[in-house]
């Protein structure tokens, strides 16, 4: 930064060559910043011999009119004309120059003035422009309001905004996790409401939700709102090898959703076609299946709607073509085709969970009885063969109807085909949804229903009511001809129809025996069996308490003494 310069520090010296230039302070700016200005140059001036004295004072050059406090006299021309225009020529010699002196407020002042104002000192800063001067030049006039200062970034700006933006952006993510909270929470709660309510309408409709239906039986409102609708057929399972027959009712509750096979034990009393008690087992092989499908009807109070012959080889051929079943056996089975006499060999269905069983062991199963064992117990294992087949079998009706045709079997004329394979169709999605399960009808002794004891399988499964076969009617007499003469069944059974009594056929005795015998189980049954003599002729003396066939009040074994009244 150059140093100041005080113009009236100096004088002229007198030496033209010397061209350097001169400063002076003329002020300072709106920033406090001093201003200079270029002094004009002089023409050189001369010193005379004799100097000027006015008032009895010598002046000389470089005369400060400060010093005496007297003002100098004012010439009438500019001393100097730095354009060198308008100046008249100088007679004698120039005045000492002033710069606050007479120049002071004539054009030259204003030339002053503008070479002030173009001005300019290195290393200083540049001087305002005056109006007057930008006007002249064809400048726009600008003040100082008009414009804007910016700061220069510096590190610590540079920081501060790097600072706001982590701030900003981590209050925006907060922002954003706390409303991805709040989906996720309302989310939540929406698919908790549907699931609840899902729930809770499942369990109504199927009859599960405490007080609106029997948790015991599984049922659902429609217990108690109204009738059902139930599709029922019956089953005979034929042992083509073993012989004797296994009986099923399948049924499917279409309001409940709810499957059932129901097993008829074969000592069922039953009524035959002329009026006559039997047992299912017999009504399946002397009665045909329209018969039997109308005694169940009568006893049970139901509405069959067709009857399924299964013989042993068409269940082999159903199971091979669903592919193997798998359930829980409940014995070990003996190869049927192992010779007898020989080696004992493994048992072709092993006692387990989850056996997998293939078509000539689920037969094998299916029909085995363990010596000392119940007919019930071999009815069981045909129950749960048929559930099994079911869950394997398509819930698809085309594809099941399919698979009924691929038996080839002979079917009887009240269930075709079509109506069999969507009928096992239906069954199957019950099977595979965990709504199906097997009962067993209990039958008494006699081969007789008790109201207490059938109610959650007649009432509730097949919506029906027992009624036994006269058993409030007459007395059922139970006759085995062991004479030797098969006609004579024939003549007890007309003799005792026609006394008033219901006939029951207890078969054929494998040997001749001589005498007759009547034998009667319940103590009140006495009296009835001394009647029962009396009305076949036999003697009184031939009546003892004893067992009784199934199903009948009193039993007769006829020996070579009946003769039929002959």
């Amino acid at each position: 930064m150059n140093d100041r310069y005080d113009g009236y520090s100096g004088s002229y010296s007198g030496d033209a060559s010397n061209t350097s230039d001169q400063y002076e302070l003329v002020g300072y700016d709106e920033y406090g910043q001093p201003v200079y200005r270029q002094v004009p140059q002089q023409p050189a001036q001369y010193e005379y011999p004799q100097a000027t004295q006015s008032q009895g004072q010598s002046q000389g050059y470089g005369y400060d009119p400060y010093a005496t406090g007297q003002q100098p006299p004012v010439p009438s021309y500019d001393t100097y004309d730095p354009y060198g225009a308008g100046a008249p020529a100088q007679q004698g010699p120039p005045p000492s120059y002033d710069p606050y002196g007479a120049a002071a407020g004539t054009g030259q002042q204003q030339r002053v003035e503008e070479q002030t104002a173009t001005a300019h000192i290195p290393a200083q800063a540049a001087p305002r422009t005056e109006p007057a001067a930008r006007e002249r030049d064809g400048a726009p006039e600008y003040r100082t309001e008009q414009f804007s200062f910016v700061e220069e970034p510096d590190e610590n700006s540079e920081d501060v905004i790097d600072w706001l933006k982590f701030t900003e952006s981590r209050t925006e993510r907060r922002e954003e996790a706390r409303r991805r909270g709040r989906s996720r929470v309302v989310a939540l709660v929406v698919v908790l409401v549907l699931c609840v309510t899902g729930g809770v309408g499942y369990l109504w409709y199927a009859g599960k939700l405490p007080g609106f239906g029997s948790a015991d039986s599984g049922k659902g409102a429609a217990d108690t709102a109204g009738p059902q609708n139930r599709d029922v057929i019956v089953v005979h399972l034929h042992n083509t090898k073993g012989g004797g027959t296994s009986t099923a009712l399948l049924v499917n509750n279409t309001t409940t959703k709810q499957g059932t096979t129901v097993l008829l034990p074969n000592s069922l009393a039953l009524t035959d076609d002329e009026g006559s008690a039997t047992t299912l087992g017999k009504s399946v092989d002397g009665d045909g299946s329209s018969g039997t499908r109308d005694a169940i009807d009568t006893v049970l109070g139901t509405d069959v709607e067709g009857t399924w012959r299964l013989d042993t080889p068409y269940l082999n051929n159903l199971v091979e073509l669903v592919g193997n079943i798998d359930i829980d056996t409940n014995a070990d089975v003996p190869d049927p085709a192992a010779k007898s006499g020989k080696k004992a060999t493994s048992p072709l269905v092993k006692k387990g969970k989850q056996q997998t069983l293939s078509g000539p062991m689920a037969v094998a199963y299916a029909t085995y009885r363990a010596p000392g064992e119940s007919d019930t117990a071999q009815l069981m294992r045909f129950g749960q063969v048929m559930q099994g087949v079911l869950r394997k079998l398509s819930s698809d009706p085309h594809a099941a109807t399919v698979t009924v045709q691929s038996l080839a079997q002979i079917l009887d004329p009240s269930l075709g085909e079509k109506d069999l394979g969507a009928f096992l169709a239906k069954l199957a999605d019950r099977a595979k949804g965990g709504d199906y399960k097997t009962a067993l009808l209990p039958v008494q002794q006699d081969g007789t229903l008790s109201e207490q004891a059938t109610d959650s399988v007649v009432k509730d499964v097949l919506g029906g009511t027992v009624k036994n076969p006269g058993k409030d009617a007459s007395v059922r007499v139970g006759i085995k001809n062991a004479t030797g003469v098969k006609a004579r069944t024939e003549k007890a059974r007309v003799t005792l129809v026609n006394g008033g009594y219901t006939f029951v056929d207890a078969g054929t005795g494998t040997a001749a025996q001589a005498a007759s015998q009547v034998t009667y189980q319940d103590a009140d049954r006495k009296q009835d069996a001394v009647e029962v003599a009396k009305t076949l002729g036999l003697p009184t003396s031939a009546v003892r308490k004893g067992k009784t066939v199934a199903n009948a009040d009193v039993s007769v074994v006829l020996g070579q003494n009946y003769t039929g009244g002959q």
